[in-house]
């Protein structure tokens, strides 16, 4: 169910906005367009995929029109443009595009690419100061393109390998914000002038790190079926790679969620001690799209633990760490994933932390929210 809440007034007053009965383990959430013309209607059944129906706020009528029924894909509208939504999806476009939806005629055969899909993976598109800034995902690290509402392409704002993420605001907004960081910066917040295209930092993290005397460097292996995986490897410039150093791999793999570039102070004393932080970006994330993700669920699951494992061999094999020196780390579905391997390549690791993992997997589905995960990781009833 779904109400209307005013801040300072009693519970009992709320009005009830949306209820679906029939489903009482569906998820709902409600967004309004910037101009509040219209409300928006997401529902879900798990963790992929949703519906999507809207309402007009100044109609007699409290029913909402869907324009996808389905959980089979992602739907997200943005809000609305020259009379049309602006939706990400990744319905027939893995790497997700951005399309226009009429209100007056919202089924498929009306829909209209405004920026198609590309070979790498679009992951969110802000609508502000009359630009469209697409952030895209190369190879697990930020690409910012600016285009028109139009759908024509303007520039690039050009960034480091790391992780971007912002450029909020209102349609008639002239300045905006945006962040960037990476494994040897701490987040710097810029304001960015739109008209004139201009950066300039406003903020940083205050933290007793110097950034300049570590490196990260970006290296591609290949796992166990041939599959060519993404490796982030951050240590002292200088380091000589021995075969010895204390080396902590982290992984996740699943539910479509990346692992980008990011900060993390409880690394720092790891790498003043000549260690090695590594990420490795496994299958089952969204570093690649949908049928990245997809090449790490359900069946495919084993391809999740095949490319870590690999990931281990690699830091082995070309002389960073050994394996009385090698840590892994994972939470939650990163849990799973360093339990799993711990079990099936006892030899290769000296220390596992598996936080909060998902461990019965006989049983995780008949418990608190377990049954949003079965499209990942099925039942022991399917």
């Amino acid at each position: 169910m779904v109400y209307y809440h005013t801040l300072g007034d009693l519970q009992e007053n709320d009005r009830l906005i949306y209820n679906d009965p029939m489903h009482p383990l569906w998820g709902f959430s409600i967004g309004l367009t910037e101009n509040k013309d219209y409300m928006v209607l997401y529902t879900t059944e798990s963790t992929s995929g949703n519906a999507l129906s809207f309402r007009e706020m100044k109609g007699s009528s409290d029913t909402f029109t869907p324009i996808v029924t389905g959980f089979e894909n992602d739907f997200s509208l943005l809000d609305i443009v020259n009379e049309r939504f602006y939706i990400i999806t990744n319905y027939k476009a893995p790497n997700y595009r951005l399309i226009a939806v009429d209100p007056s005629n919202p089924s498929e055969d009306g829909w209209v690419d405004v920026i198609p899909e590309k070979e790498v993976v679009l992951r969110g598109v802000q609508l502000t100061g009359g630009k469209m800034f697409a952030s895209y995902m190369k190879d697990a690290h930020s690409k910012i393109e600016v285009y028109a509402y139009d759908g024509s392409y303007l520039y690039d704002i050009e960034a480091g390998i790391g992780s971007i993420g912002g450029f909020g605001g209102k349609m008639t907004d002239t300045i905006t914000f945006y962040s960037f960081t990476s494994f040897t910066t701490p987040a710097i917040i810029y304001m960015y002038n739109i008209v004139k295209n201009e950066s300039t930092e406003y903020s940083r993290s205050a933290i007793d790190f110097d950034s300049d005397a570590y490196e990260t460097r970006q290296v591609f292996y290949t796992s166990k079926d041939g599959t060519k995986v993404p490796l982030f490897i951050t240590h002292k410039k200088g380091l000589k790679l021995t075969g010895s150093a204390p080396t902590l791999l982290y992984g996740y793999g699943g539910f479509n969620i990346s692992q980008t570039p990011g900060f993390r102070t409880t690394i720092i004393p790891l790498l003043e001690n000549d260690g090695i932080y590594a990420v490795a970006n496994l299958r089952g994330g969204g570093e690649y799209g949908e049928e990245w993700h997809k090449a790490g669920t359900l069946m495919q699951k084993q391809n999740v633990f095949d490319d870590f494992i690999a990931a281990a061999e690699y830091l082995i094999d070309n002389a960073y760490t050994n394996r009385s020196k090698l840590a892994i780390k994972g939470g939650s579905n990163g849990g799973l994933l360093v339990g799993a391997v711990v079990n099936q390549r006892p030899d290769l690791f000296a220390v596992a932390l598996p936080a909060v993992g998902v461990m019965d997997m006989l049983r995780y589905h008949k418990f608190t929210i377990g049954r949003y995960w079965a499209t990942d990781y099925g039942t022991a009833e399917d």
